[in-house]
């Protein structure tokens, strides 16, 4: 018999979409995924035939697709499955308790699941590690003395850092972190592959043609976000108030975590902070201002609930550069600095946008926000590429000048320049240009691909493609 938190489980085909069944731990419901693509799924493919493996962790925040992730990774690279949730789950949690050597707490796993647990043919999962510590250190011993069996464990950022000074198996993991979807995959969970073809492609001819509908479709995911659960919803019915309610509810989840986690004090100035970023993006210098937060407030008053947020991977902290050379980290000016949301969805819902705002011309949504939207998405995609560092760069004085964003790929820094609709005025880009001469620059827009000299135009639509292909 399969015990409490122990689930197995259960695939159909039906009209040619895959679909995950997954029990719950109460009654028999179901939670019902359509088969979403995630670049992920490679990263854990080349993880299985790595010859340096060790127990995976999975990290990111709540509600970005970890658990689906891993089950579908288990039903199409292994033979069977082993899947064991902490959460609430004191039955899951003796399974660690005495001695952590990794023989019995194989043996046991196998007899409660009744699953035969064979090395490179069986995927063992443990899913919110963070609530249980022991188990969280039984990688370790995994590593050390059974690395023939496959492990990924998933845990929220923020439970995964509470154990980093205890528990934690230090150098004895690999790590993947998993953001919201991009737009590539939202395109293929909107079954637009051929779209997404063109944009892989490149080919400028095909781009114009399909400008239309790559517009549109970047409307949609500037309303609807990356997070699956709202991608999930709007996929099936097209339903704009269905999606505002699934995010309205994973915002809400987030902000109890807030007082849960770090007390209700603290969690009242995490959560002034939180709800000010929509504001600060709003401004034309976003620039982080904490008087904005409160009136009075001092960076000493609200350092620490910045802290938490960015440690949780709810916001994504961006430093200013004013001397954009190789590596940027070591020019950074954390004082300094903007701040934005893990998904682009979630903003529009905070913002409290209505759709009829996305529908309209290109000039009300990407100029809405003195173009924070955009800006937000651009962050996005450029931080779902994982190895891609990001800063802004600003000149004080008398000659001020600012550009959204520097990047750094491999050993060069790129300036990028994001612009709203189809407005090609860059004049702070030509004032970088002159002042550093990069051998490449970036103005990110809706007009169409050229490359004229140093510039780089490239459409919205294609950033994350194109920065991916930098070298």
């Amino acid at each position: 018999m399969v015990q409490k938190g122990v689930v197995i489980s259960r695939f159909s085909v039906q009209k040619g979409v895959n679909k995950a069944l997954f029990s719950l731990e109460k009654g028999v419901n179901w939670v019902y995924y359509y088969r979403m693509q995630r670049k992920a799924l490679e990263k854990l493919g080349n993880w299985k035939i790595s010859p340096d493996r060790k127990p995976l962790l999975l990290k990111g925040v709540r509600q970005v697709g970890k658990t689906w992730l891993m089950k579908e990774f288990g039903r199409t690279a292994y033979r069977n499955t082993v899947y064991i949730d902490f959460y609430n789950n004191e039955r899951a949690r003796k399974f660690f308790e005495g001695d952590l050597h990794t023989a019995r707490i194989i043996e046991e796993l196998s007899f409660v699941t009744g699953e035969t647990i064979v090395p490179t043919e069986t995927l063992i999962i443990f899913d919110e590690i963070q609530e249980c510590s022991r188990a969280l250190n039984a990688l370790k011993y995994f590593c050390e003395d059974a690395p023939e069996y496959h492990i990924i464990a998933a845990g929220s950022f923020l439970g995964i850092a509470l154990h980093e000074n205890d528990s934690f198996p230090v150098g004895k993991t690999d790590s993947i972190t998993l953001y919201p979807m991009t737009f590539s995959e939202f395109l293929d969970a909107l079954e637009e592959q051929r779209l997404n073809g063109i944009i892989e492609k490149s080919d400028a001819r095909l781009l114009t043609l399909a400008q239309d509908g790559l517009v549109k479709y970047l409307k949609y995911y500037f309303y609807v976000g990356g997070m699956p659960e709202a991608v999930l919803s709007f996929s099936g019915e097209k339903n704009f108030k269905k999606v505002r309610a699934v995010q309205r509810r994973i915002l809400g989840d987030y902000e109890n975590d807030f007082s849960k986690h770090i007390g209700l004090a603290s969690g009242e100035k995490v959560l002034r902070l939180w709800n000010s970023i929509p504001g600060q993006l709003a401004k034309e210098n976003k620039k982080f201002v904490y008087t904005n937060v409160r009136p009075g407030a001092k960076s000493r008053d609200y350092r620490t609930s910045l802290f938490w947020l960015s440690r949780c991977g709810l916001v994504y902290e961006v430093n200013r550069v004013s001397l954009p050379n190789y590596p940027l980290i070591s020019y950074q000016e954390p004082e300094h600095f903007k701040l934005y949301m893990l998904d682009v969805g979630l903003l529009s819902a905070m913002a409290q946008l209505d759709i009829n705002v996305f529908l309209e011309s290109d000039a009300a949504v990407f100029n809405h926000f003195q173009g924070a939207f955009a800006e937000q998405y651009v962050l996005q995609e450029l931080k779902a590429l994982e190895d891609v560092p990001v800063f802004y760069w600003a000149r004080e004085g008398s000659a001020k000048a600012k550009l959204d964003f520097v990047i750094q790929r491999g050993s060069a820094v790129i300036p990028l320049e994001v612009k709203a609709a189809r407005n090609l005025k860059a004049k702070s880009l030509k004032v970088y240009i002159n002042a550093f001469a990069p051998k490449t620059a970036i103005r990110t827009s809706l007009a169409d691909y050229n490359r004229d000299g140093v510039i780089a135009d490239v459409p919205l639509y294609m950033i994350g493609r194109f920065v991916s292909a930098c070298t």
